[in-house]
């Protein structure tokens, strides 16, 4: 089980465990803690992850700013990768295609689900994320591109 499992599942023993284990894990990246992401699930390959729709993250006609979306994407992108990684590896983001497909009115919920990559032959990971209002309505598709190497010994 890699680093940031064993954290998780540590964490998850305690009451509010699951809000102290999403609160550390925003800490590695301090932007994050802008979006207050909250991760629901998290296992090798796959993250759900939410963002409550709230003042702090609005834009000019009070649905969830765009770069606040962005955020959560590669948040939930990042983790996963941080999640699945073989630890003789390493990642990297190089870049981004998003696509707003609908107002971001409500709560929001970002999945990523990475179980089709071969993890020791790759060079780049495509991390496509969907992010769904908490009725379900689409709002942004991403895809986050990520360079992977062997780490240096």
């Amino acid at each position: 089980m890699n680093k940031i499992l064993r954290i998780q599942s540590t964490l998850l023993k305690f009451p509010f465990g699951k809000y102290l284990f999403s609160k550390t894990v925003a800490r590695m990246a301090p932007y994050f803690k802008t979006i207050n992401p909250i991760i629901d699930h998290l296992e090798h390959n796959k993250i759900s992850v939410s963002m409550r729709k709230r003042p702090a993250v609005y834009n000019h006609i009070k649905t969830v700013h765009a770069i606040a979306c962005c955020n959560l994407c590669e948040f939930a992108a990042g983790i996963c990768m941080e999640a699945s990684i073989p630890k003789h590896r390493r990642w990297i983001p190089t870049g981004m295609d998003v696509a707003y497909v609908a107002l971001a009115d409500n709560h929001l919920i970002a999945s990523c689900d990475l179980s089709d990559t071969d993890w020791n032959q790759c060079d780049e990971v495509p991390c496509k994320v969907s992010v769904k209002t908490i009725d379900g309505k689409e709002v942004v598709t991403a895809t986050i591109y990520m360079k992977v190497s062997d780490k240096k010994r």
